[in-house]
């Protein structure tokens, strides 16, 4: 085949006949100097030293930064400059000082949810009660986890109850009073729960109406109290949507990690369902960090993320990580009694504050 046929092929088969013939080597040929300025290699260096981030780092929001002494100080601290930058990166709001209540009930009920254990559940149950009666408000906690840690946190024993939550659930002869008990702290009260409340799970199953039982309980004792704060199990439930269904409110709160997100939105699609089919009165209150660590990138990139995705649905009080929480747990008393002078006891005042802003109860 001729290649001369093929447009464009002259200028080859000039150039490699004579290397042919006479096996000249390569240099002698004179079409090189003859081409444009062939160092075009020498760029190609350039896009190799141009890094380009992973795609997964776009999905991350820059951390913030560094939070001053001034900056973490409590929304409370009547030193502190107005409209200060917070843990979670927005101005901190004025919130006003919190009156002792006018009235007394009916109360707001508000769940602790999040089916992820030992994101601070029982421990924001515990302290934010306490910190609410301080303000005068008469507060009913209800352990509604089998394993009783909100019992214990306020010193009762589970194994040592004759009667529980659980027979207030499963016998219509027993009565709130029967079962409610005084703690330590004034104007906070428990009903307790222990290992028998897990036995509900199957047994309600077959009951008529059975994700409104805990409503129908609680009924009576909805104008005797301003806040009921139910302790929810980690898990998603049928005990979880009993205190749904029976809650105005919920809190969320969320470990500062990057496994407590993954089941965030599970949460929030079953709440979406509790809304739609059985409680459409449900409002989520606001989403809680817990454990929070300033000192980590991690930690503020989580918690960056979250108000990212739920802006002010996201309480501006942290929970920061203490060593006097476990303390707490074995003396059985609220941070706010055990170290009231703590920043950990402010944390929760706090949050108290906040609260009862968007839920007024009184």
């Amino acid at each position: 085949m001729n290649e001369s046929t093929f447009p464009g092929t002259q200028h080859l088969s000039s150039s490699t006949e004579p290397m042919s013939s006479t096996h000249e080597p390569a240099p002698a040929t004179p079409v090189t100097p003859t081409q444009p300025p062939e160092p075009t290699p020498a760029p190609a260096p350039a896009p190799a030293r141009a890094v380009t981030p992973p795609s997964n780092y776009a999905e991350m929001p820059r951390p913030t930064a560094k939070l001053t002494a001034e900056d973490m100080a409590p929304v409370s601290d009547p030193h502190g400059p107005k409209n200060k930058i917070g843990p979670t990166g927005r101005p901190l709001p004025n919130l006003p000082e919190v009156l002792p209540p006018t009235k007394r009930g009916p109360a707001q009920v508000i769940a602790m949810c999040n089916q992820k254990g030992g994101v601070g559940k029982t421990t924001t149950t515990i302290n934010l009660g306490a910190a609410i009666a301080e303000t005068g408000r008469k507060v009913l906690l209800i352990d509604f986890d089998p394993q009783g840690s909100a019992s214990i946190g306020l010193g009762v024993q589970p194994h040592d109850l004759e009667i529980s939550v659980y027979n207030l659930l499963m016998q219509r002869d027993i009565t709130p009073d029967e079962v409610i008990r005084p703690t330590r702290v004034e104007n906070l009260d428990l009903l307790p729960a222990n290992i028998d409340l897990s036995a509900a799970e199957v047994q309600l199953v077959q009951e008529v109406a059975r994700e409104y039982t805990l409503q129908r309980v609680l009924e009576p004792i909805i104008p005797l109290y301003d806040v009921i704060l139910i302790d929810c199990a980690p898990s998603l439930g049928l005990l979880t949507v009993n205190a749904l269904t029976a809650s105005n409110g919920i809190v969320v709160p969320l470990e500062c990690e990057f496994f407590a997100l993954r089941g965030l939105a599970m949460l929030t699609d079953t709440i979406g369902k509790v809304q739609d089919r059985l409680n459409p009165k449900l409002e989520i209150v606001g989403i809680l960090g817990t454990m929070f660590d300033g000192r980590t990138t991690h930690a503020r990139e989580v918690l960056d993320r979250v108000v990212q995705a739920f802006d002010e649905r996201v309480f501006h009080t942290v929970i920061r990580r203490t060593v006097k929480f476990p303390e707490t747990t074995v003396v059985g008393e609220p941070i706010t009694t055990y170290a009231p002078s703590s920043q950990a006891a402010t944390q929760y005042r706090d949050l108290a504050k906040e609260v009862l802003a968007r839920c007024p109860a009184g």
